[in-house]
């Protein structure tokens, strides 16, 4: 069976930047909008010197899900990246939390190549700052890049998972794929999102914080 073509013009739609097209809820016609699992940009916060990076706002009940994706994150002082979860729109970062850490390794020198658990990273019930990499040095070549994923802050019955994945190149120097997973065990919702290093600030490097509609 041949395939026709429909002229763009024929087509009763708006166009909309970074929308779909697709079927509308009659199954009868075209519109846009945005289509099951898209990223929505929802804010882009760039350090300069910064001591926190925090989202303060878009984290609600809008989406189920959201994505922080981090770009060249860069310290200034070696340190461990890391971040926190809020209860009060950011007066305070102490959501109790429980956590898991592993990590691939591999030495610039091809001397050493690890997997590991790492124990030292990891938080049972704490309320302090959740590590999401190794130890970064502060030459131009090291510093980390990857994703935090923050599933249903907004809810008021269940707690609050986190799964994160970061590439780093640490001090050694070496490759570093870092693994981070847990809870921030909370029934109240969680509205705010801070970034830090442990110790230092954040130098350089830009965080966007998605909605998955």
């Amino acid at each position: 069976m041949a395939l026709s073509k429909v002229d763009y013009n024929s087509l009763n739609v708006t166009a909309a930047a970074s929308k779909a097209l697709k079927w509308n809820s009659g199954a009868d016609g075209f519109e846009t909008g945005d289509t099951a699992g898209s990223l929505v940009l929802l804010a882009t916060e760039t350090a300069s010197s910064s001591a926190t990076i925090d989202f303060t706002s878009n984290i609600d009940s809008s989406y189920k899900e959201y994505i922080f994706k981090f770009f060249n994150i860069h310290p200034s002082a070696a340190s461990y990246f890391a971040f926190n979860m809020s209860v009060d729109a950011g007066s305070n970062y102490n959501v109790a939390k429980t956590s898991t850490y592993f990590y691939g390794l591999h030495y610039e020198d091809d001397t050493t190549t690890q997997l590991d658990y790492d124990g030292g990273r990891d938080l049972a019930q704490g309320a302090g700052i959740q590590h999401l990499s190794a130890s970064s040095g502060t030459g131009n070549d090291e510093g980390q890049s990857g994703e935090l994923y923050l599933f249903n802050p907004s809810s008021t019955t269940y707690v609050k998972h986190f799964i994160a994945r970061i590439s780093g190149v640490t001090s050694n120097p070496a490759a570093m794929d870092n693994f981070t997973a847990g809870y921030g065990n909370t029934t109240s919702a969680v509205d705010a999102v801070q970034f830090s290093f442990s110790s230092g600030n954040v130098d350089a490097g830009v965080i966007k914080l998605y909605g998955i509609s």
